[in-house]
């Protein structure tokens, strides 16, 4: 469904520029007071030439290793995108191609073209497009993809944030390594401190979690670090060491929840806040 709505848009946009393009290189066979020019056998024979020279001289570098010329179908496509693969409708172009015609292109063709397409600019400007065209769903597809192509990337997850805002999405917005968490209680926050549930954060950061139902502790465990949470109590333990908390860990609706910058970090991964959207970036190094 992402890909078919993508396409579409993808489909609108590369037709208009190819529209443009096709206007632009259209002779004008209409001339003065309106009526229809006439040309003679001779001129006509040196406008053929003229055109034949002008289409040698247009050749560029995407015609030659594409061996297309011109603007039907695919091969127009592939034409329009050597000059705007840098720009939003790059990204348009790119989609199209590999959705609508990923079949006529080489393995190299499609390797470039994806590189295109990932770009997280090209395609948070893509969803910029889209949203404008008041298509906030796909704005929303665009700009995951684009979140997923660098997670690093904070504008685009409060662009994201902003975009689900318009969709009736409110609250904190929890976002790991590009993904977000499915949790049965939402990320809030307290005392100044964002807590989410333990569970949710700690396996979508690949560590291990279990429960101690006599101490009412939980424990996470990835790699050299082990980390122990004692319920309503501010004090922690990573690899044995105590570690005072802002707020505690507790139970809400039947779930664990903890302060997620402390258990983020003590897994080192890195901890954003962007206040604007109320959202919660966490990331670790690929």
């Amino acid at each position: 469904m992402k890909k078919i709505g993508i396409a579409l848009a993808a489909c609108l946009v590369a037709a208009s520029l190819l529209s443009a393009s096709a206007l632009a290189k259209r002779p004008d066979s209409v001339g003065d007071g309106g009526k229809e020019g006439k040309m003679s056998a001779s001129s006509q024979v040196r406008g053929d030439d003229h055109d034949k020279q002008s289409d040698d001289e247009s050749a560029t570098v995407t015609s030659d290793t594409y061996q297309t010329h011109g603007h039907n179908g695919y091969k127009g496509l592939l034409n329009a995108i050597e000059h705007v693969k840098d720009k939003p409708a790059g990204a348009v172009i790119a989609n199209l191609l590999l959705t609508k015609y990923a079949a006529h292109l080489t393995a190299d063709q499609q390797a470039e073209l994806s590189k295109i397409q990932a770009e997280d600019i090209a395609l948070s400007a893509l969803a910029d497009l889209l949203d404008q065209k008041d298509n906030v769903t796909d704005a929303v597809y665009a700009e995951q993809a684009a979140v997923k192509a660098n997670i690093k990337n904070i504008d685009s997850y409060k662009k994201l944030s902003k975009l689900y805002e318009k969709t009736g999405k409110t609250g904190v917005k929890l976002y790991v390594n590009g993904d977000e968490p499915v949790t049965e209680v939402a990320p809030f926050i307290r005392e100044g401190s964002t807590l989410v549930p333990f569970r949710a954060i700690s396996e979508a950061l690949k560590a291990t979690v279990t429960w101690n139902g006599e101490d009412r502790s939980v424990t996470v465990t990835s790699g050299t670090t082990t980390i122990k949470l004692l319920i309503d109590s501010k004090t922690a333990y990573v690899n044995g060491n105590p570690v005072t908390l802002d707020v505690p860990a507790t139970i809400k609706d039947s779930s664990t929840v903890v302060p997620v910058r402390f258990v983020s970090e003590a897994l080192k991964a890195t901890v954003k806040w962007e206040p604007d959207t109320t959202s919660v970036v966490i990331y670790q190094d690929q």
